[in-house]
């Protein structure tokens, strides 16, 4: 009896996780198509050339059965890559230009890295994030480039007493001249070189906690906020 029931919620388990991958596939679909709205026709297309031209080999050799279940799976296979980049281009289209994409991206780089959102900030709503890593710490800035340069330079100079033995590297997110666009900065942040143990990105992330960032050094006023408070005019943190 106890196997059965396990069978049974083992299967209801299953039930309830597949409409949950198709709900997110569906939304994922609906998503892309109001950016790319010849997601659906491209896909499909991509499917119809792989099975057919699998079959039509499988004539050719003589052996159209098995060609055809082999063409069916390699076109399952192509649609669901070329959906997924257009997918993620949908996505990055999206995002590009929104206030904080570039920590949206960068919360998802992956496993090896500690994401601190918000470092530094001035009152155009210029934003510094910071990433730390095997390769070191690395600044990434999404804003007005020349504005991002001032704070840039503060946070490094605010955290060089800190951290001096750990390598700081510095990105601007955009499309403009040394610069890189949101799409890439995963792909940018994976391609540094490793060059810290894990002892030692460990020991950095614990001193730049200690020094702190930009919600915990934010001072929290008692009572109502003041209607006329405004971002400081510096470009650093506010203290």
């Amino acid at each position: 009896m106890a196997r059965k029931v396990n069978a049974e919620g083992a299967v209801g388990a299953a039930g309830a996780e597949n409409p949950g991958r198709l709900k997110q596939i569906a939304l994922t679909y609906k998503m892309t198509r109001r950016v790319d709205s010849k997601v659906g026709l491209v896909v499909a297309g991509v499917g119809i050339v792989v099975f057919g031209v699998l079959l039509a080999i499988g004539f050719a050799i003589g052996h159209p059965i098995y060609a055809g279940i082999l063409g069916f799976v390699l076109a399952f296979l192509a649609m669901a890559i070329v959906f997924g980049r257009r997918a993620e281009r949908a996505a990055f289209g999206q995002m590009e230009g929104q206030p904080g994409a570039a920590a949206a991206v960068l919360e998802n780089v992956g496993r090896g890295w500690t994401i601190t959102p918000a470092v530094a900030m001035n009152r155009n709503q210029d934003v510094v994030h910071r990433a730390v890593g095997k390769a070191g710490i690395v600044l990434v800035g999404e804003g007005n480039p020349n504005r991002l340069r001032g704070l840039l330079a503060a946070e490094k100079k605010r955290m060089a007493r800190t951290v001096a033995d750990a390598p700081v590297h510095d990105i601007v997110v955009g499309d403009g001249e040394d610069q890189v666009p949101l799409k890439k900065l995963r792909t940018t942040l994976l391609k540094l070189p490793r060059v810290l143990p894990g002892a030692q990105v460990t020991a950095v992330n614990d001193r730049l906690r200690a020094l702190g960032d930009l919600m915990s050094n934010m001072p929290v006023p008692k009572g109502p906020m003041p209607k006329g408070m405004r971002m400081p005019r510096g470009g650093g943190k506010m203290r």
